[in-house]
This record gives structure tokens, sequence and C-alpha cells, in this order.
């Protein structure tokens, strides 16, 4: 990485990094996404499926079980990628997540941000969008420059509408503080925004409090498969939402010894990264 992706990370809350891995790393995450399809999974979700056949297919937390998922996230350079472009003195994994859509599918992410649906809180987040096939512009991810530093706090996507699964609620109090979330979809030419075509080994990573959404629009001989992974920095600590979380790590950090407040670690939330004594 350079100082301007760095830079560019810290301002516009997205960067893509091109040939970030290699053909190899590529290699392992389509092996360990074949691996995890061929088998079932407790949080599977299928959050499409339109009258052709076609389905928009998101899987979570399946680094325990997927060894060649557990290998990225402990020995690829990512962990590391996360660390330096967040700042940060140490850097814990939080969990991975992987979406597939079928060729010729058309349905579209709803815009909403990543960390307001996690079991934590806190402004040193990262996720890091890893396609492991050829991405056109029009079918990628989508981002809204700058958002990330926003000072406002948004009603949130319930994706449990799309799952129809009590496990997914995510719904918010109207009499909150919070605001109704910005259509941007309907008024796309009010906000800046960023997207790429991408290759296998490039990245796209961006602030969890970034506003995006997308991914639909395929062309009828190109399907999408995305491994995502999730990287906390210094400032996070566990937070147990009463609107809901999605994925909802309530049991698992109550079983580890997690409170609310606390600052994450141990086997599931591994500490990957730190920074030398010196700095660098």
């Amino acid at each position: 990485m350079t100082d301007a992706e760095i830079e560019a990370f810290s301002a516009d809350g997205v960067v893509c990094l091109r040939g970030a891995f290699d053909a190899d790393w590529v290699e392992v995450l389509r092996r360990g996404l074949d691996r995890a399809l061929s088998g079932p999974s407790e949080r599977r979700r299928i959050w499409d499926a339109d009258e052709h056949g076609g389905t928009t297919t998101y899987d979570s937390q399946c680094w325990l079980h997927v060894p060649e998922y557990r290998d990225f996230v402990e020995r690829s350079p990512m962990a590391e990628i996360a660390g330096r472009l967040l700042g940060a003195t140490a850097v814990n994994f939080f969990f991975d997540a992987v979406f597939v859509r079928t060729a010729g599918v058309r349905f579209r992410t709803p815009f909403h941000q990543d960390e307001p649906y996690w079991s934590v809180e806190g402004f040193d987040t990262c996720s890091a969008w890893m396609p492991v096939v050829p991405v056109a512009r029009e079918s990628t991810l989508e981002f809204v420059r700058g958002s990330h530093r926003w000072n406002q706090r948004y009603r949130q996507q319930n994706f449990g509408a799309l799952t129809d699964d009590d496990r997914d609620q995510v719904v918010y109090d109207v009499d909150d503080d919070r605001v109704p979330f910005p259509d941007v979809e309907g008024d796309r030419d009010a906000y800046e925004i960023l997207g790429w075509a991408m290759e296998p080994g490039d990245v796209a990573v961006f602030n969890a409090r970034m506003i995006h959404g997308g991914s639909g629009n395929l062309a009828p001989d190109r399907d999408l498969r995305v491994f995502n992974t999730q990287w906390l920095g210094d400032d996070v600590r566990v937070a147990f939402r009463p609107e809901g979380m999605d994925p909802d790590h309530t049991g698992a950090m109550v079983a580890a010894g997690l409170a609310h407040g606390d600052r994450v670690g141990g086997d599931l939330y591994p500490e990957l990264w730190r920074r030398d004594a010196a700095g660098a």
C-alpha cells in the first residue's frame, strides 16, 4: 500500500487495492467457497430467488469449519492491510461473509452501513470485499464517498425481511433518535458514488460505517462470487443492540465470557496483527 491509498481510505472511506492477493490466495478462496457451498450451513440464507431460478445467497462465520477460509484469515496479508489502513495498534478478526449470485441475477443489495448491524461498536472497523471472479463496473459494490464520517445515525434496512427468518430481524424503534435512511438509489445524482470493475486478487476495503450497496445487474453469462472479511481496530467494543443484530454474535460472545463494553478477543475474535514497538 502507498501513503496515498491509506489517505484515500481515511478521507473517502474506501480504497480499491489492485492485485493485493496473488493467484495462490485466490485459488485458496475458490476451493473454500466450493467446499462451503457443497455442505449445509446454519447461517446460509437465500436473500432472493427470481422467476428464472437465479439466486442470491449469503453465508457467514464459516471460517471455523472451512479450512481454506481459516488459512486465508490467519495467514494472508489481509490482517496487516486492515491494520495499516485503520492506523491501528492491533487488529482482531471479526467474521467472514460470502455472497454468491448465479449468472444473470439482477437483485440489488439495498444501500446500508455494516457496523450498525454488528454486535460491536466503533469507528475503527473495516470490511474487505474480495471477488474471486471478474466483476464489471455495473455489477460491482458501490460506495457513497465520505459517508463514513457523516455524523448521523440511520434506521437501516431490515435484511430479515429478505430472508423471512426471525434470526435476522433488525427492527428500529421509530421514536429513537435515528432518522430514515437516505434514498441513495432514488437520487443518485445527489451523491458521489464510487465503484470499480475488479479482477480476482483485487480487494475493496471500506470503513464499516460507509454507505454502500449494489452487486446486482449481472450479465446473462456472468455470476458473482465474493469473499468478505471484517476487521476490528483499537476503539471497537462489544455492543448488544436492542434493535437486533445481523449476524448476531450475542450467544457466542456471552459463552466466551464477553460482556457489553468489553474489548473483543479470544479464539473467536483473534488478534492477527500488531504494529511493532517502533510503530512500523
